[in-house]
């Protein structure tokens, strides 16, 4: 079998479309990374969903334990410390067990005198369990970065608001969230570089992969058994995360460049980040 004939055959394998028998002897190299980069779209599909929607949840816990309210600050900062503070492999373990025990069958509800059905078994597959843990942890750390941003405001510009006269809303649509965005964005940039490399655990999670379309570390491990040769497809998947390690900085990089528009070229150079690899 040629490379070509390997990349139409397994190319998009890991989301159910062409050949479902995996190679069990002879393992070609370019089988190796077309199965591999096939799986990496599952690793795609968690990171850019859990940013995605974390991002927004991240904004409205950083708004709550900024909050002088208790109702919203109490409950914003004992979530940000649950995950925070825990593993996120012990996080995957917990939520799995939870969702396990949840009703399969779906739970039965009224709204407005009509009953709805909500299926839950869906919670303890990969696709959803996983991805819901990886949200949540990811609004947690995201949520303290911002909510860093909007403790180092400086006071001067909020006064100057209050003293155009400028309305609450206003003075966050102008003031509070371009700071806050601009102040956050290479230690989020950092975040959404950690998640993407977290979602090599959803492998070793519970949750189990659906008729063998599994990660990118998946595949990785099924070549290792089969091969005895570790020492192939492990390096395989930290050449693909590096790759889209640089994809998410290059983008990221290009936001931040926006954020900072207004800025002298001087003062905008110095905003690179081509360190952000670490959380």
């Amino acid at each position: 079998m040629s490379c070509i004939e390997t990349i139409q055959n397994y190319g998009l394998r890991a989301i159910g479309r062409g050949e479902r028998i995996l190679p069990q002897s002879d393992i070609t190299l370019c089988e190796q990374f077309v199965l591999i980069g096939s799986g990496l779209l599952w690793n795609i599909y968690f990171a850019a969903i859990a940013v995605f929607l974390g991002f927004w949840f991240a904004v409205a816990l950083a708004l709550g334990k900024n909050s002088h309210n208790p109702f919203f600050r109490k409950p914003a900062s004992a979530f940000i410390l649950l995950f925070r503070g825990s593993p996120l492999f012990i996080q995957f373990f917990f939520a799995y067990e939870i969702f396990i025990l949840l009703p399969k069958v779906g739970v039965e509800f009224s709204l407005a005198g009509i009953t709805l059905s909500a299926e839950l078994r869906w919670l303890s597959a990969a696709w959803l369990g996983a991805l819901i843990v990886l949200f949540l942890n990811t609004s947690a750390y995201s949520g303290n970065i911002f909510y860093g941003a909007l403790q180092s405001i400086p006071k001067g510009d909020l006064e100057a608001a209050d003293a155009y006269g400028m309305s609450p809303q206003k003075k966050f649509r102008r003031v509070v969230w371009p700071t806050m965005l601009r102040l956050a964005w290479p230690s989020y940039t950092n975040e959404a570089i950690f998640l993407f490399h977290a979602t090599a655990l959803v492998f070793f999670s519970a949750f189990p992969s659906r008729q063998q379309s599994g990660d990118a570390l998946y595949y990785a491990n099924y070549f290792a058994d089969k091969t005895f040769n570790p020492f192939v497809p492990y390096p395989i998947v930290a050449f693909y995360f590096i790759i889209f390690t640089l994809v998410i900085i290059v983008l990221f990089g290009r936001i931040n460049r926006r954020l900072n528009r207004h800025l002298p070229k001087a003062q905008r150079a110095r905003l690179k980040m081509p360190r952000q690899l670490m959380r």
